[in-house]
C-alpha cells in the first residue's frame, strides 16, 4: 500500500491475502495451484509486479471471483499509482516554480494571475510548452548560451523563462527563409534606422529582417536575466533576434542589436547566443559580435583618426557623429565604454527612447 497526500494506492494482492486467509491457504500453496513460482507470488501479494489478464483468469478459476474483478482491482491500483507519482512530481516542480520570476511575468501579461503553487505549475507547464518543469534545461539547446558572465547572478529558470517568450513571439512573426546574402543587403538600410525614433524603425526594422529570415522581438527586461539581447534559432530556415527594452538608451540598444546581427553574420546556426551585461573575456564568438557590431556602427578607420586627435569636446563630437551619419548619444557611448571619457560625461547627448512596443 502507498499512500500520498490522502491518496492511498492499494494492490490487488491485499485483496488476495484477504482470500487466502479465508481459505487458510497458504502462499506456497497458493503458488501451486497458481502454477506461478512462490517469488512471483510474494511479488504479486505486496503489489511489486503488475496482475496481468493471464493472472486474473488464473486466480478466477483458483479463487471463483471473476477476472474482471481483479483487472479492475490492477486498473484502480496503477490509477492511483500514477496519481500519486503526479504528485510527487508536483512537489519537485513547485521548488522550480519558485525559481522563476512568475509574479513579473503575469505582470508583463505573459501569464494568468494565481496565488496557489500548483497553479502556478500548470501555467508554467503551458507557457513552456513542457508535461514537467523538470524538462525546461532539456527543450532547448541553452546550456552553451547560460555562461555565468554575471559572477553567477544570472538565473537559468529566469532566462528561459525570457528565451521561451522570445520564441514564442518570434513564431508568430512570418518570415522568408533564412538568407545570409539577403541579410548583408539590408545591413545599410538597417544601420540608417538609427537616426529614428522608435515608433518609427521598430516597424522597418521587423520588416526588413523578416525578408531575411529573421524574426525581431522586442522584450521587457525580466529579472534575474541580465541579458540585453540573444539570437536563437528555432530552425535552420528562421532565426529569432530577441532584443530587451530595459532603459532607454539608444546607443545601449543599437549595439546590442548590431551584436546579435553579427552572430547571425558571422557564426552558425545551431548555437543559441545571448549578450549579457557584461562580456565573457573567454568567449570569442562574443568578442566577434561585439567587434562586428562596433566597427559596422562606427567605421574602424574613421573612429580611430577621430580618437586619435584627443579632441572629446562637444563640438567635435557633434561634428564627427554628423560626419558618419549617426546620432551624436552613440558616439558618446563608445568613449565612455573605451574609457575615453567619463561614464559621467556628455550623457545630455545621449537620446533617451520611449517603447512603442513594451510586452
Amino acid at each position: 500500500m502507498v499512500d500520498k497526500n490522502g491518496i492511498i494506492a492499494i494492490p490487488p494482492g491485499e485483496t488476495i491475502k484477504e482470500q487466502l486467509e479465508y481459505r487458510d491457504m497458504t502462499q506456497v500453496e497458493f503458488a501451486e495451484r497458481m502454477g506461478q513460482s512462490t517469488k512471483h507470488i510474494s511479488q504479486l501479494l505486496n503489489g511489486k509486479v503488475p496482475l496481468t489478464q493471464q493472472t486474473a483468469l488464473k486466480l478466477e478459476s483458483v479463487l471463483g471471483i471473476p477476472a474482471k474483478f481483479w483487472n479492475n482491482l490492477e486498473a484502480i491500483y496503477q490509477e492511483d499509482l500514477a496519481r500519486i507519482e503526479l504528485e510527487v512530481e508536483l512537489e519537485k516542480e513547485t521548488e522550480i516554480a519558485r525559481q522563476i520570476p512568475y509574479n513579473e511575468m503575469v505582470k508583463k501579461g505573459w501569464l494568468k494571475a494565481t496565488r496557489k503553487v500548483t497553479e502556478k505549475v500548470y501555467e508554467l507547464r503551458k507557457f513552456f510548452e513542457v508535461a514537467s518543469l523538470n524538462q525546461i534545461p532539456n527543450i532547448n539547446d541553452y546550456a552553451v548560451a547560460f555562461r555565468k558572465v554575471d559572477h553567477g547572478k544570472a538565473s537559468n529558470y529566469s532566462l528561459s523563462a525570457w528565451v521561451q517568450k522570445a520564441m514564442l513571439e518570434g513564431r508568430e512573426v512570418q518570415t522568408s527563409n533564412f538568407n545570409k546574402t539577403k541579410l548583408k543587403k539590408v545591413l545599410p538600410a538597417l544601420r540608417s534606422l538609427v537616426n529614428e525614433p522608435p515608433n518609427i524603425f521598430q516597424n522597418q526594422l521587423t520588416s526588413l529582417l523578416a525578408e531575411a529570415g529573421v524574426a525581431v522581438v522586442f522584450l521587457p527586461h525580466l529579472p534575474g536575466t541580465y541579458a540585453h539581447g540573444a539570437t536563437l534559432w528555432p530552425s535552420r530556415q528562421k532565426a529569432v533576434i530577441a532584443l530587451t527594452i530595459r532603459g532607454k538608451d539608444a546607443d545601449k540598444f543599437w549595439f546590442s542589436f548590431f551584436h546579435e546581427v553579427g552572430h547571425l553574420m558571422l557564426h552558425d546556426k545551431n548555437e543559441t547566443y545571448i549578450h549579457y551585461d557584461s562580456l565573457n573575456d573567454y568567449d570569442d564568438k562574443e568578442h566577434e559580435a561585439d567587434h562586428f557590431a562596433s566597427n559596422f556602427l562606427i567605421p574602424e578607420e574613421d573612429y580611430k583618426d577621430f580618437t586619435m586627435a584627443f579632441d572629446f569636446s562637444e563640438a567635435n563630437i557633434t561634428s564627427f557623429a554628423k560626419k558618419i551619419n549617426l546620432p551624436t548619444g552613440i558616439i558618446v557611448g563608445r568613449l565612455q565604454h573605451d574609457n575615453l571619457i567619463h561614464f559621467s560625461e556628455m550623457n545630455h547627448l545621449k537620446v533617451k527612447y520611449e517603447w512603442v512596443h513594451n510586452a
